[in-house]
């Protein structure tokens, strides 16, 4: 067989969103792997790369065909396939026809059911420049494009114009065509350093060739860190070290093909701004990196990331500075102006202000979250007067000049003018952790205040969505419901707050203008509230890693609060990797579908002296026992204890079922062992419903 060969095909575009680079490139490579696979053509390993103008994937060492396979086709019986003279029948001979051999070449096969006619051959594999086209159709086809779009008179839609593509298998241009444009050998090189078009003779050379006769480093990752280096090297050459989070490094390395940095600076008195609010100039807006001090403050200084090496750096360097200077002046004058009136004055506008048509205005929706935090904060025995100003003026910023023009500050600007207006710091600290956890990974609020004020928040959003029937669909969630979600699980968990989930539900649902039914809303978003902890242990998201069934297990007992079903899930999850685990759950699997065929639906009263033989009377002893044991674990929630007091039942359970016939022809004999069940079963679901674990 041939030898392998590398395998490039390259998609030159217009500048593509930073955003969505690394999703595209990560998507597109995965999906060209997974087409290869389905399509049974070897390959080591598949390699991605993306720049702002192109979209690359490399597959290494792809095999040149498919290896081919030996195939059986059966036919009809031979009964069917033969006349009475032994002379092929018509449905035999259109069998041989759709094998493309002649009768007599067929075979037969003998199996239980009769002998049948059967074709044995081996089918070729197909050539990989045949496969290719599909495959590579099929991984653009299913891109997250985040909106697609036509050019010219093209009827065809891209995530941005394309202009040139090169697919090369080794040393040789797949016959292919996309958008239109005929595959070649011919890349593009950085747009001012190497404009020109570049020559690739294999798929071997890419990326090196372009790094070094193009002035692009394809590589995303290689980028990312070159970046990272960049503006560590550059930030302590000013006496700092920078400030970025991943987001903005994935950004900024998205949007430049040969990066080098640029230190710049700004006046002094800019300093006095609050610090988010510098930050979110830089970075949000210009896409620079803030350069950090000793103790933590930020310096006047800031490191851009240009996309070419200048002949005159200290130009490229002036430039950047002359358009952060207007920026800084703009959030200075927004800082100044929004502090020479009260947040607490902007409260009558939130009146003019549309929330959701159905759902009232920004005002209206103030009103339901400050008396839902009331109803929390009274529930957990706290002082309800900081949460309910709190809530009062929680998004009186939206109002403010600054979160206009950075609505990113809503509730931190929030907190900062409420501090300028004298409120109490736990008020003010409310107002901004609102908003909290704002992303998978993020914080929960720190303070009790903020967590009630972030709680009522979602709950009132999740269950006002949900009442105007706009609940996330697929990929859609205009709203934010699974990150609200999210956030209300986390806090009631991570936040150690025990409330009953149903009856706040209840109360923010009975609120909400296009709650019909409150009960039927609160039941569907607690619903999705739980898909989505679900989720959240299934996934490995909570620090653990759940198993379903552990949680089923769980939740077929319904908990009453998100914080109690968490601690019934770590205790479940010790317990199962007790011995006696495997055996407990069979034996209460064995109890329900025993009880279920029986239609016994409620524990029983057992008859102490109709227990006849020992193993049921060691069963019966053994659980009022338990049961004065487990009791006082249960009222102090430690389940873990009390799953360990029911593992010790273990042997007493299978001699039970060893020596005991429960469905006993003695009616009476069998109401009582079944009554005992009954008991068992109730006892063993304290906790959580063992029946659905495995074994």
């Amino acid at each position: 067989m041939d030898e392998p060969r590398d395998f490039l095909i390259e998609i030159g575009t217009e500048e593509l969103p930073p955003r969505a680079l690394n999703p595209l490139s990560l998507a597109f490579r995965d999906g060209l792997g997974r087409g290869l696979a389905r399509a049974s053509l070897a390959f080591d390993k598949v390699v991605g790369f993306a720049t702002p103008r192109r979209l690359a994937v490399k597959v290494h060492r792809l095999a040149r065909c498919q290896s081919d396979r030996e195939i059986e086709r059966r036919g009809p019986p031979v009964t069917a396939a033969l006349d009475a003279d032994g002379q092929p029948t018509r449905a035999g001979t259109k069998f041989a026809e759709s094998c493309g051999v002649p009768f007599e070449s067929l075979a037969r096969l003998e199996t239980g059911k009769g002998t049948y006619v059967v074709f044995r051959g081996t089918e070729h594999g197909r050539q990989a420049s045949e496969i290719l086209p599909d495959v590579i159709d099929q991984a653009l086809a299913n891109l997250p494009v985040p909106k697609r779009m036509r050019w010219g008179s093209k009827e065809f839609e891209f995530v941005r114009p394309v202009h040139w593509v090169l697919a090369l298998l080794g040393d040789e241009v797949l016959p292919l065509e996309l958008f239109d444009i005929p595959a070649g050998r011919e890349t593009r090189g950085h747009r001012f350093h190497a404009p020109g078009p570049i020559s690739v003779a294999d798929a071997g050379e890419y990326p090196a060739i372009l790094e070094q006769r193009g002035k692009v480093i394809a590589d995303f990752d290689a980028r990312r860190d070159l970046v990272a280096r960049l503006v560590a090297d550059t930030a302590a050459e000013s006496g700092g070290t920078p400030l970025y989070d991943p987001s903005l490094l994935d950004e900024v390395t998205s949007l430049v093909e040969w990066p080098t940095a640029v230190a710049g600076q700004f006046e002094d008195r800019f300093l006095d701004l609050p610090r988010e609010v510098l930050v979110s100039t830089l970075q949000a807006h210009q896409r620079y990196f803030p350069v950090e001090g000793e103790g933590g403050l930020l310096l006047p200084r800031f490191i851009a990331i240009a996309n070419l090496e200048s002949l005159d750096p200290g130009k490229v360097r002036e430039g950047n500075e002359r358009v952060v200077r207007p920026r800084l002046s703009d959030a200075g004058f927004f800082w100044d102006t929004d502090r020479k009136k009260p947040l607490s004055s902007r409260a009558p506008d939130l009146a003019h202000v549309v929330f959701q048509r159905k759902l009232g205005s920004l005002a209206d929706r103030s009103g339901r979250v400050e008396r839902l935090a009331t109803e929390i904060a009274g529930a957990l025995g706290r002082d309800t007067s900081p949460v309910a100003r709190a809530a009062r003026l929680a998004k009186c910023d939206l109002l403010t000049d600054m979160v206009g023009e950075f609505p990113d500050l809503q509730g931190v600007m929030g907190r900062h003018y409420a501090l300028h207006d004298k409120e109490p710091e736990e008020v003010a600290g409310a107002i901004e952790e609102q908003y909290l956890p704002r992303f998978a990974g993020d914080s929960i609020p720190a303070t009790v205040t903020g967590q009630i004020l972030s709680l009522a928040d979602k709950l009132d959003l999740l269950t006002g969505i949900f009442s105007i029937g706009e609940k996330p669909s697929g990929t859609k969630d205009p709203f934010g419901l699974r990150r609200a979600a999210l956030g209300c699980l986390r806090i009631f968990i991570e936040g150690n707050l025990e409330l009953t989930l149903q009856d706040l539900l209840i109360a923010a649902a009975s609120r909400q203008p296009g709650a019909g039914d409150a009960p039927a809303v609160a039941g569907e978003v607690l619903g999705y509230l739980m898909e989505r902890l679900k989720a959240f242990y299934c996934d490995g998201a909570a620090g653990i890693r759940v198993p379903t069934e552990v949680f089923e297990s769980v939740h077929a007992n319904q908990p009453a609060s998100v914080l109690d079903l968490h601690r019934r899930v770590e205790a479940v999850l010790q317990f199962i990797e007790l011995p006696a685990a495997i055996s407990l759950s069979a034996a209460n699997k064995r109890v329900a579908n025993i009880l279920r065929q029986a239609g016994v639906s409620e524990p029983g009263l057992v008859d102490p002296d109709r227990l006849v033989q020992a193993e049921e009377k060691s069963l019966f002893e053994g659980l009022v026992s338990l049961r004065a044991e487990v009791e006082p674990l249960l009222a102090d929630k430690n389940y873990r204890a009390a799953l360990e007091g029911l593992a010790s039942l273990r042997e007493t359970v299978d001699a039970f079922f060893d020596k005991v016939m429960v469905m006993d022809d003695d009616r009476d004999l069998r109401s009582n062992r079944l009554a005992l069940l009954s008991q068992m079963r109730d006892l063993f679901l304290c906790v959580a419903d063992l029946s659905k674990l495995g074994g």
